[in-house]
């Protein structure tokens, strides 16, 4: 039993006609007569009398019809669905974001995307880079965005962002120079290993050859506002996204002892196998994603 077989049989049942159901359905009338006889060879049952010229419901034809309309139904709903998530009139994207572009970076850009695909309901996980990375692995995300290179060869992956690092404190006494000595002896306030801004952190102290081991660590904390808070409440240094520690820099309640020379580019992630959704695609062709690429080779 077919679609098409049930979309015929209607026809002829709601005509009682053969040449206007092939009329209808624009197919020839022996294509109408095939379907049918193909249903009742298949089931041994007659669902139509033939008498003469005329045609006309026999008692299981009566008994099918409503539930050959609903079948019918039911698939169109189905193709209409499907048609409306490719056309973004539908559909939920699973995303995930480390937390500085979740809690700084990513909100605008998501306001833009549902002002454009206000039926496009989008799921944000907030995780940090190494978590993130291994949900878009797994298939719980669709599309991750991170602050860090991820070692995975499973992921594809591209600059769709930028900002910088800096190395700040409560005390407004900035010490005249900032080399290994002095860095070795601060108190610090760090996030967590597999946080983007922690692997930052890690590859400029590594230009001055000191690793994370060499370092007095006074807390380690799972978020960037834990980690801003304690260097306010005067735990020791620390390094943050400048979208991070901005207002509290231009409030006085943390001052800048270095601002890192070099940007730190944000990533976005996808699965190199798995099916890319309309939504997604949608999403990560908007031109705030796809600026910082152009200009960037990875």
């Amino acid at each position: 039993m077919t679609l098409d077989q049930l979309r015929l049989f209607i026809a002829v049942a709601e005509r009682e006609h053969v040449t206007a159901a092939s009329q209808a359905m624009n197919v020839t009338q022996s294509a109408v007569s095939a379907a049918i006889a193909a249903l009742e060879a298949r089931y041994g049952i007659k669902l139509f009398h033939r008498v003469g010229r005329g045609i006309g419901l026999t008692d299981a034809g009566r008994l099918f019809l409503p539930e050959a309309r609903a079948v019918v139904a039911q698939a169109t709903a189905a193709e209409n669905i499907l048609k409306d998530i490719s056309g973004l009139r539908r559909g939920t994207l699973k995303a995930v974001a480390s937390q500085t572009i979740a809690a700084y970076w990513l909100p605008a850009i998501l306001v833009v995307f549902r002002k454009r695909y206000p039926d496009i309901e989008v799921e944000l996980a907030i995780s940090n880079t190494e978590e993130a990375a291994r949900m878009v692995r797994e298939g719980e995300a669709e599309v991750g965005i991170v602050e860090a290179v991820v070692d995975d060869p499973a992921l594809a992956q591209w600059p769709v962002g930028k900002d910088h690092m800096i190395l700040v404190q409560a005390s407004s006494l900035i010490p005249p120079r900032i080399d290994a000595v002095w860095l070795r002896q601060q108190d610090w306030v760090m996030r967590e290993a597999g946080s983007g801004t922690r692997s930052a952190l890690e590859h400029y102290l590594g230009k001055y050859d000191i690793g994370i081991e060499d370092l007095n660590i006074s807390l380690v904390l799972p978020s960037n506002e834990g980690v801003r808070t304690a260097i306010e409440a005067g735990a020791g240094i620390g390094a943050l996204s400048s979208l991070v520690v901005g207002p509290a820099l231009r409030a006085g309640t943390l001052h800048a002892v270095l601002q890192v020379p070099e940007s730190r580019f944000f990533y976005g992630l996808r699965h190199k196998e798995r099916y890319q959704s309309p939504a997604a695609t949608a999403l990560l062709g908007m031109s705030e994603f796809t600026a910082v690429s152009r200009g960037v080779q990875t």
